[in-house]
């Protein structure tokens, strides 16, 4: 088995812009998922008919800003996101391999990697998804007077911590720590399986399409695993923003207890709202996230398992 280099902070740069990436393909698909959760699981709320509904009314009564709103939080949270998350993950699974080349993924090093990963980032991730989600629900069809709305992320951020205090901007937290540490355990553990055995059958005939078949794998690995993360923790998801968006400073935060609620109501469906725009995003945004993650990796000279 080979020695693994230690990368250090290449891992967080390559990380970084792969968490940009995800903003720029995901982000209006994002949008219209935390519509569909608010909108369609609450009383007295317009409702939308679908993915495709939702996405046709923004357009109509906002434009394309309307699908990038919150989009400002949302690139500096996933930068950070991106860095921390591939940068703790990799380094983690470096310490847990005791500093060599392994060679088939083994579970008991992936999964404690990427769940102590997605649980670090929790703490990043918690204050700027609630800034992005109350920033996506005041569109047109918000039902909240324009004195209460907010003009910037920053002035979402400066209200929330005026009216709640350091708490209120990470409500939700523990919902984000669950969805973050389940969703990215499932996710590498499907991406590393995949890649390894992709790797191990798919052989280029000529080293000149070696650098597309990676590209293609991304794509592949990036996009399943994508969809398995929010398969997986959808409705963690889907409690997370009704908690993080909720005006009432003294709703429930426990995400279970929403859930018994919501399947109460509307049955396995509502605890699965806004699943279609989701998997719409998850393969894109994840394809993009990994290829971009794995060209930055070989830039930097960072070797890969």
């Amino acid at each position: 088995m080979a020695e693994i280099s230690t990368s250090g902070y290449k891992d967080y740069v390559a990380g970084l812009l792969a968490g940009v990436a995800a903003v720029a393909t995901g982000h209006p698909f994002d949008t219209v998922k935390v519509k569909l959760q608010k909108h369609n699981t609450e009383p007295h709320l317009v409702q939308y008919r679908n993915g495709l509904h939702c996405t046709a009314r923004i357009l109509k009564t906002e434009g394309i800003k309307g699908l990038y709103r919150g989009a400002t939080s949302s690139f500096v949270g996933m930068a950070l996101e991106g860095s921390l998350f591939f940068g703790i993950y990799s380094q983690t699974k470096q310490y847990l391999q005791g500093g060599v080349q392994s060679g088939e993924p083994r579970p008991q090093v992936i999964i404690p990697s990427a769940a102590f990963s997605g649980a670090i980032n929790s703490f990043v991730l918690g204050p700027t998804e609630l800034i992005k989600c109350r920033m996506q629900i005041q569109g047109a069809d918000c039902l909240l007077p324009m004195s209460s709305r907010y003009s910037s992320p920053l002035d979402c951020a400066l209200k929330t911590l005026k009216t709640e205090g350091v708490k209120g901007i990470y409500r939700g937290s523990s919902t984000t720590l669950l969805r973050e540490s389940i969703g990215n355990a499932t996710f590498f553990s499907v991406y590393e399986y995949m890649r390894y055995h992709m790797h191990s059958h798919i052989k280029p005939a000529s080293s000149n399409y070696s650098n597309l078949i990676e590209i293609g794998i991304g794509v592949v690995t990036g996009g399943i695993s994508g969809v398995a993360f929010w398969l997986v923790v959808m409705p963690l998801d889907v409690a997370k923003t009704l908690i993080q968006t909720n005006p009432d400073k003294t709703c429930p935060r426990n995400p279970f207890t929403i859930l018994s609620s919501i399947y109460k109501r509307t049955g396995l469906k509502g605890c699965y709202t806004g699943l279609g725009p989701t998997i719409g995003r998850a393969f894109p945004a994840n394809a993009a996230t990994i290829v971009t993650w794995e060209l930055a990796m070989k830039m930097l000279g960072i070797r890969h398992d």
